[in-house]
């Protein structure tokens, strides 16, 4: 497999204080979630910017399963034995997990016998808009900007977390001036990380028969002066990414 296929890791963090070290660095509210899905969240920097991307399945306060990109799994595996130093927890050595799709979602498998080609993973993420980091686009987007509150990856009614309160801010005082949409185009696949135009910066991209597909976080209007087709996301992620007022 060439070192530039996407690839993800599993760590397994276990102890009593598991729970409640991770519910102080990732967006989501760790004490809700189950064993039933791999939920999507982030561990955010100072900023409000998303530095890992995450999925995590929760099979007791003591016992939870995290799902991360290949490439940031030895970043990953130094933040937390920076910022756990003091944890009654340990997360285990990085195990392989593969790519699958459950019920119709991107999603992971840990029976090599049911994972599905990276490449259909892709397609099927980028089209129900579950956007992923990687190396590449550490630190660019804020979890509000991938829509990530849509997707139940976002609690902002639970306590402090890394980067909490900006991304709380933008959420009750303000909006995101981008946010993430589905395109098409023609021509060359532009690199994740890459821009488009000055408002349209490409989150995660994959070749079509015809083309490719990517989800950009962009201005709406920036959008309509490229030559691309602008595509609708699921319901539930369409639309304005602000708070209701």
């Amino acid at each position: 497999m060439s070192k530039d296929t996407l690839q993800f890791s599993q760590f397994v963090y276990q102890g009593v204080d598991a729970e409640k070290f991770l519910q102080g660095q990732v967006t989501v509210n760790v004490s809700k979630l189950t064993a039933d899905e791999f939920r999507p969240t982030a561990i955010c920097d100072l900023k409000g910017r998303i530095h890992f991307g995450l999925w995590l399945k929760r099979h007791s306060a003591e016992h939870i399963e995290i799902v991360i990109s290949h490439d940031l799994a030895d970043e990953f595996a130094a933040h937390v034995k920076k910022y756990g130093a003091f944890s009654k927890a340990k997360l285990s050595a990085e195990s392989t997990l593969y790519p699958a799709i459950v019920d119709q979602q991107a999603s992971f498998t840990e029976d090599a016998t049911q994972q599905v080609d990276i490449k259909l993973w892709q397609s099927i993420a980028i089209d129900q808009g579950q956007a992923w980091i990687t190396q590449q686009t550490v630190h660019l987007f804020q979890p509000q900007e991938l829509r990530l509150h849509q997707r139940h990856g976002v609690d902002y009614d639970k306590g402090c977390y890394l980067g909490q309160e900006i991304i709380a801010r933008l959420w009750f005082k303000a909006k995101p001036k981008h946010w993430l949409h589905l395109i098409t185009g023609q021509g060359d696949v532009p690199a994740p990380a890459s821009q488009l135009h000055h408002d349209v910066e490409v989150v995660n991209s994959l070749a079509t028969t015809n083309g490719w597909k990517a989800l950009v976080s962009a201005k709406p209007e920036a959008l309509t002066t490229l030559d691309v087709q602008i595509l609708d996301l699921p319901e539930g992620l369409n639309g304005d990414v602000a708070r209701a007022k």
